[in-house]
């Protein structure tokens, strides 16, 4: 018995709490993860047993990996896990996203009137931004010749909306780094925790390598828009026509078209930033050197 008092003794009361704070915030995630990837079924109506089965498996999966990345002390894979509200950006940028093209495609059989009005504004921004060369144009003429006219009305909506979320998100971003600072406000920056994938060791000087993958970033980011369905056209070609029939296949086609590449500026941007924060610290350390040295000999 005194030993047990002596184990709860020694255990301090704060790392009970940061633990239980951590496993707290790492469940909610994962269920916020699993809320998202069950969306379009849970509001589509007409959803066939066997798709929500295995939307069931792949929220079940995805939350469990979820709460495992986020109740670790080391990271892994999440990228800026320490830097809020980076993830939490992206994370509603695609929720909204998948809520809004779920939301317009209810609204083909049971309308209201805030899926009528989703769909106004879908429909106004895709005729819009429906002009050729276009990323809204290419992602029509990834459809079948054959496709009737409301499926390319309806992928054309669904395109404007998914667009429009996603260029929002990475202009909030842009402010959030420009005007408020991110991340110089959230304390120190660790860019070990923040940024696993990235080997400061590698080779090279770190700060051009930081600006270089925030250049590629960015590049590929405003590329993919108009590349994933130029190669998504070509594979039709090769293997057949790609099907668009299925709501939920359009659904996270576009939600995945919209927010890779939002993700990858967003991504570059900061990348770019953490490169400008590491080189201001440089000259601040450099100048504090060489004024040191300067009373040293005077």
């Amino acid at each position: 018995m005194g030993q047990v008092r002596g184990m709860y003794r020694v255990w301090p009361v704060w790392k009970g709490k940061v633990v239980i704070g951590r496993m707290t915030g790492a469940a909610t995630r994962g269920l916020m993860v699993a809320v998202l990837i069950a969306t379009p079924a849970l509001l589509l109506p007409g959803v066939a047993s066997d798709s929500t089965q295995i939307t069931v498996l792949v929220a079940f999966l995805a939350a469990f990996l979820t709460f495992v990345e986020y109740n670790s002390n080391f990271p892994s894979i999440v990228e800026f896990r320490d830097a809020p509200p980076f993830n939490r950006l992206r994370f509603a940028a695609l929720a909204t996203t998948v809520l809004f093209l779920s939301l317009i495609f209810k609204g083909q059989s049971e309308p209201s009137s805030l899926t009528s009005g989703l769909t106004s504004a879908g429909l106004i921004l895709g005729n819009a931004i429906d002009f050729p060369y276009s990323p809204v144009r290419l992602v029509v003429l990834m459809l079948p010749t054959e496709a009737d006219s409301t499926l390319v009305t309806s992928v054309r909506t669904a395109a404007g909306i998914a667009y429009l979320v996603s260029v929002i998100s990475m202009l909030v971003f842009l402010v959030m780094v420009r005007v408020l600072g991110w991340p110089a406000r959230q304390g120190a920056f660790n860019v070990w925790v923040n940024l696993p994938l990235f080997d400061p060791t590698a080779g090279g000087d770190v700060v051009e390598r930081l600006q270089r993958d925030a250049r590629i970033n960015i590049v590929l980011g405003f590329l993919l828009p108009f590349v994933i369905p130029a190669v998504v056209k070509a594979m039709a070609d090769l293997i057949g026509t790609v099907s668009l029939q299925n709501p939920q296949t359009i659904i996270w086609t576009l939600s995945a078209w919209a927010f890779l590449p939002a993700s990858m500026i967003m991504r570059g941007i900061a990348m770019g930033r953490v490169a400008e924060m590491i080189g201001e610290k440089r000259r601040r350390t450099y100048a504090n050197a060489e004024a040191d040295d300067g009373f040293q000999t005077a």
